[in-house]
C-alpha cells in the first residue's frame, strides 16, 4: 500500500530508486484517504489539464483499500495508543496506518517519523528509503 507522498511521487516520477526497488514486488494499492488526498489536490492547486488526468487516471485504475468498522476500530486503538505515548500522528497519517493494520499490508512511505512508533508497536511493516 502507498501513502499518498509515495502516490504523489509515483504520479510525478520523482520517487527514489531505493524506494521503488523496494515497492516493484508489491501490487500497488490506496487506501480511501489517499483518494480523498488526492483528489483535493486537483480542486486546490492549479493543476493543469495533463495532471488532473493523471492523477484521475491513477485513482481510477489503482485498487483501493476501504474504510469499514474493522478499520476504524483499528484506527481508535492507533490514535489512542500514539497519543497515550506522546506521539501524536497526523489524522490522514493515521487512518492510512489503520488500514494497512487491518487488512496486515505493508506501507511504502515517505514521511517514516509519523509512523515508526506504530511499526515498533502495532506491528505496521513499514517499506522505506
Amino acid at each position: 500500500m502507498h501513502d499518498t507522498d509515495v502516490a504523489s511521487g509515483s504520479i510525478k516520477q520523482n520517487l527514489p530508486p531505493s524506494l521503488v526497488a523496494k515497492i516493484a514486488p508489491h501490487e500497488a494499492a490506496i487506501t480511501f484517504v489517499t483518494v480523498g488526498e488526492l483528489t483535493r489536490w486537483v480542486f486546490a492547486r492549479d493543476l493543469g489539464a495533463r495532471r488532473r488526468s493523471q492523477i484521475e487516471h491513477v485513482i481510477a485504475v489503482t485498487p483501493k483499500i476501504p474504510g469499514g468498522v474493522d478499520v476504524a476500530r483499528k484506527w481508535g486503538e492507533v490514535v489512542a495508543y500514539a497519543d497515550k505515548h506522546g506521539r501524536p500522528i497526523p489524522v490522514n497519517d493515521s487512518w492510512i496506518a489503520a488500514c494497512c493494520l487491518a487488512y496486515d499490508l505493508p506501507l511504502a512511505a515517505l514521511n517514516v517519523a509519523d509512523y515508526e512508533h506504530l511499526a515498533e508497536h502495532e506491528g505496521l511493516r513499514l517499506i522505506t528509503t
